[in-house]
């Protein structure tokens, strides 16, 4: 049964998804602030929301739903599983992982006074799937067949198959829980106003450029805040966002640091420093997406070609400097059922091997094929990152290579009208497990919002893994599922990230602030008041 543990509340450091079972928890930590302290802490990123309904979002836009919505289950500090949040207790009430019951904590209320009761959650959840938005957060719902409220307080889900994974999935933000009154039941919110029960309320929003968070009064959960309010501000790049930080403008940075930073302040940390540098391991990964409809991407040899291409170390050296890894499978180093396929099949970087991987299948012209990223999303180096994978691919003769950009919010409408032919994608993922590196990209209905048939995947290797609740039994599963991936190489693996937070000194609690997933609870940073 999934209840309560006020000790998860515990210290922890900076790790990636693997290690974070292992990291130490505990009752009763100081803290070097209060929750009363009454200036905002300001965070600086490069993730700026797409979206502020939960119905629409299967992306960064969960780093601020963490924070404002709240979940069933959620992820306290050093919990490497779910834990209840809004619910007082979760559980499957089957041998068979098909029916899952949760009560509710008696009293909630959304900040505009309505009651978050079990009608509440039905319709958060039922919305979702209604409105059904293309490579939108219903892909992440495939097993569940209806949710029944029995009453005010339970709420029971039942499978249309076992799924063993489904309370990481309830305590994903893409299960943010909203207002009956506030969010229509067909339809996305269109303005900019929130109404959730989460730790924050949102005072203000512009977007693109700040979010100003305020505390919940009314909110009930696990969450101890240790400041009063936040101000989120987005940035373009990460020199902006590094600037604004040296100059006060921010007390730290979350996403979209530069390497070029990262690097200048691993050199200048120092206690004497006023700003430190909080480094880890992470499962972020970013990749490459073939449009299966391009007369040329959809062309098995082509995609072939360019994985015996590309060179993922120079990516990583030149143009990242050596803050990330390379890649060579979808299921990043670290969690189980990582596995070396791309390096296996193609080994090391051969155009002479592209090239007869062309000639064998009639291809002996020059393959034109645009290749697009965001603008805005993934941190400055993404440019750079493109313009190294065109080098790559021109200094073959095999590719007559053209860019194009567009900021986040464009450019997501783009590949989910399959305008792309290739496309640049990030992934951090939506709980710590191998399905959530494989899951969501395959099926008619992903969160690429491009169609990926994988029948052995979908029908068979995922299901059979979903009935094992013991995930360490499911390692062959994920490597066959994977055997699959690259033998399309419909997605193409680049490289793991690695986490970097850049901080003022005065600022505390970076080390607990990061769920399972790498999204901060901006409740756990405080001032330092007293030592």
């Amino acid at each position: 049964m999934f209840k309560r543990n006020r000790c998860l509340r515990g210290v922890a450091v900076i790790a990636s998804i693997a290690s974070i079972s292992s990291l130490a928890t505990g009752c009763g930590v100081l803290t070097s602030g209060t929750a009363e302290d009454g200036k905002p802490i300001v965070v600086g990123t490069t993730s700026p929301p797409s979206t502020l309904d939960p119905a629409a979002s299967w992306d960064g836009s969960w780093e601020l739903f963490r924070n404002i919505y709240q979940t069933l289950l959620s992820y306290p500090v050093g919990a490497s599983t779910p834990q209840p949040d809004a619910a007082e207790a979760c559980e499957f009430s089957d041998d068979s992982h098909q029916v899952f019951r949760c009560e509710l904590r008696e009293g909630l209320k959304f900040s505009d006074g309505s009651a978050l009761d079990a009608k509440a959650v039905k319709h958060s959840v039922d919305r979702i799937r209604k409105i059904n938005v293309n490579g939108g957060p219903a892909g992440l719902l495939g097993s569940l067949d209806r949710v029944q409220a029995p009453n005010s307080r339970e709420v029971v889900f039942h499978l249309n198959k076992p799924d063993a994974t489904f309370p990481f999935v309830l305590a994903t933000p893409a299960l943010s829980l909203v207002s009956p009154k506030a969010y229509p039941a067909g339809a996305l919110r269109e303005d900019s106003g929130i109404v959730g029960s989460g730790p924050y309320d949102v005072q203000s929003y512009e977007e693109g450029k700040e979010v100003r968070l305020v505390r919940n009064e009314q909110y009930e959960g696990y969450a101890e805040r240790q400041n009063s309010a936040v101000t989120i501000r987005y940035f373009q790049d990460s020199a902006e966002m590094v600037e604004a930080l040296r100059g006060g403008g921010i007390d730290l940075t979350y996403r979209g640091l530069a390497a070029d930073d990262v690097v200048e302040f691993q050199g200048k940390a120092s206690k004497e420093e006023e700003i430190k540098l909080v480094e880890g391991t992470g499962t972020s990964i970013n990749y490459l997406v073939f449009n299966p409809k391009d007369p040329w991407a959809g062309k098995k040899p082509v995609r072939q070609a360019i994985a015996q291409i590309v060179d993922r170390s120079a990516i990583a050296h030149k143009v990242y400097r050596d803050t990330v890894d390379p890649l060579y499978s979808m299921v990043p180093k670290g969690l189980t059922g990582h596995t070396t396929g791309f390096f296996d099949d193609y080994g090391d970087p051969s155009v002479d091997k592209a090239r007869r991987i062309l000639t064998d299948a009639g291809i002996t012209a020059p393959v034109p094929l645009t290749l697009w990223y965001t603008t805005d999303r993934y941190g400055s180096e993404t440019k750079l990152e493109f313009q190294e994978l065109e080098h790559q691919l021109e200094a073959s003769d095999l590719f007559e290579i053209t860019l194009e950009s567009r900021p986040w919010k464009t450019y997501v409408d783009g590949y989910q009208k399959g305008e792309y032919p290739v496309f640049g994608r990030g992934w951090s993922p939506d709980f710590p497990d191998a399905d959530n590196f494989i899951a969501p990209f395959v099926g008619e209905q992903n969160a690429l919002g491009t169609p990926y048939e994988a029948r052995e995947i979908s029908n068979v290797l995922l299901p059979r893994s979903r009935r094992q609740s013991d995930r360490g039994n499911v390692v062959k599963d994920f490597e066959d599922a994977q055997r699959i991936l690259v033998d399309d190489a419909r997605l193409l693996p680049l490289w793991q990230g690695r986490q970097y937070v850049a901080v003022s000194r005065d600022i505390s609690g970076v080390e607990r602030a990061l769920d399972p997933s790498t999204i901060m609870m901006m409740w756990q940073l405080s001032r330092k008041t007293s030592w």
